[in-house]
């Protein structure tokens, strides 16, 4: 009888640990889970992929099938093209240079009359560097890795062991170091996600994926023209700017002459990498609230808007030679099921730039509004389809998916993993001759050599 009295509170008592060491582990991460900062959702162009499909930050490899309209289940997938952004990076080092510049001063000139600005002055250290100069950061190769891990779950038909060791499936990137990285980190995850050793050759095109340095007349009258961001400049001396850069003095408790719209955005861009690169609410988030972070958003968009996007038409002209490619590719899928042959391609991947995926989003017409984004529509422009942060942020994607049915062959656009009706038709997955139907003057027309061709009048 004493031996089981004993028995059983020992086992009392390993239950109880058990119980204990279970609800400290808990505490502990519970205690260390990232904290998103309040205006992360503003960060444009520098937000982190996650934040655009919230799912994603309690499972990484989740996949919402909600979001995603498909045709019929007599439908099988064919062939998928998919252009993506390359992932978190650095900053550039013009920018890391208005961001020390910025550091300097606030360490230098503000008062110590908030913690955080206490914490900045005493803890934080400047540690970016003028060569990291927006090269790929670890979390940039695990956005691509994790990326290419869920196109399996979505496509396992076509992302198949078969189709990559019969290099059906093809990577196609961008010269410039961030990209090469997302497309290894890529196919990493590939081989991972399929489990086989097998290494596709990685293609460098920079004709297509950088093709907007060469286009002259995008070159010539947006890129090198000093006017071109007139409207932006416009808004970073207006009233919604202005405020922030004296609200901004204020906290610091520094001469108003002392800021700029460039040193506010520099605290921008450190509150925004601190927390894209590093998973942390760093205390420069504490420098902005949340309407300081909307007018920063918006001329963050503002630059995405006249630069790449809807504000001149050479900008999303400038893609035609990418949108040509990637209808040339479908046409050829296409003949090659309607032939009975084994399709060539079933897979494309081609990893980029923003400048590479906003011009043809655009020559698209998605996420277009009734009204140009302007230096002085900002209050009426808080509900815009326009936000650079949600169409492309960190490892961004456009996916093009045909599929064989019945009654012919269908196209399904996705962008960032939800689908998109295109403009113009009703269907979510409509079939491949109205796709072509609706973008026919593009089609017979947008031709690279003329649309980027100087008119020297």
């Amino acid at each position: 009888m004493v031996k089981q009295v004993v028995t059983t509170c020992f086992v009392l008592f390993h239950c109880i640990i058990s119980y204990w060491a279970f609800m400290s582990s808990c505490s502990i991460q519970s205690s260390t889970k990232i904290i998103i900062p309040a205006i992360a959702r503003y960060f444009g162009t520098r937000s982190r992929y996650e934040d655009v499909n919230t799912y994603l930050i309690d499972d990484i490899l989740a996949i919402n099938n909600s979001l995603v309209t498909l045709p019929s289940s007599k439908c099988s997938e064919i062939h998928m093209t998919v252009i993506i952004r390359h992932g978190t990076r650095y900053p550039t080092t013009k920018n890391i240079k208005k961001m020390r510049k910025f550091y300097d001063l606030v360490v230098r000139d503000a008062a110590v009359n908030w913690n955080y600005l206490s914490e900045i002055k005493s803890q934080w250290k400047m540690w970016y560097t003028d060569d990291m100069d927006g090269r790929l950061v670890d979390k940039g190769r695990e956005d691509h890795r994790h990326l290419a891990q869920r196109l399996i779950k979505w496509f396992p038909s076509l992302l198949t062991q078969e189709n990559v060791r019969q290099r059906r499936v093809k990577l196609i990137t961008s010269s410039k170091h961030r990209c090469v990285n997302s497309t290894i980190a890529f196919r990493k995850g590939l081989m991972e996600g399929l489990n086989i050793e097998d290494e596709l050759e990685i293609s460098v095109n920079d004709t297509l994926m950088r093709y907007f340095e060469q286009c002259k007349r995008f070159v010539k009258e947006v890129e090198n023209n000093d006017t071109a961001l007139e409207e932006l400049q416009r808004f970073n001396d207006g009233p919604e700017m202005k405020r922030i850069v004296e609200k901004m003095a204020d906290r610091l408790e520094v001469p108003y002459t002392n800021i700029t719209d460039e040193s506010v955005e520099a605290g921008f861009f450190l509150c925004a990498y601190e927390f894209a690169i590093q998973n942390l609410n760093s205390p420069w988030c504490q420098l902005y609230d949340e309407v300081d972070a909307q007018v920063l958003e918006y001329a963050g968009d503002l630059k995405q808007y006249w630069k790449r996007s809807y504000g001149y038409e050479i900008n999303s002209k400038s893609s035609c030679i990418l949108f040509h490619d990637l209808f040339h590719r479908l046409d050829q899928v296409v003949a090659q099921i309607n032939s009975d042959d084994i399709v060539s391609e079933a897979v494309t991947v081609q990893v980029g730039h923003g400048e590479t995926l906003l011009p043809l989003v655009t020559l698209l017409d998605l996420f277009k509004d009734d009204t140009h984004l302007s230096s002085t529509n900002f209050a009426t422009q808080h509900n815009r389809i326009f936000k650079s942060g949600k169409i492309v942020p960190y490892a961004a994607n456009l996916l093009v998916v045909l599929y064989k049915c019945p009654e012919g062959i269908r196209m399904g656009v996705r962008m960032n993993e939800k689908s998109l009706t295109l403009p113009g038709l009703t269907d979510p997955v409509p079939m491949y001759e109205d796709v072509k139907k609706r973008y026919r003057a593009l089609l017979e027309g947008c031709d690279q050599e003329t649309v980027c061709k100087i008119n020297n009048s």
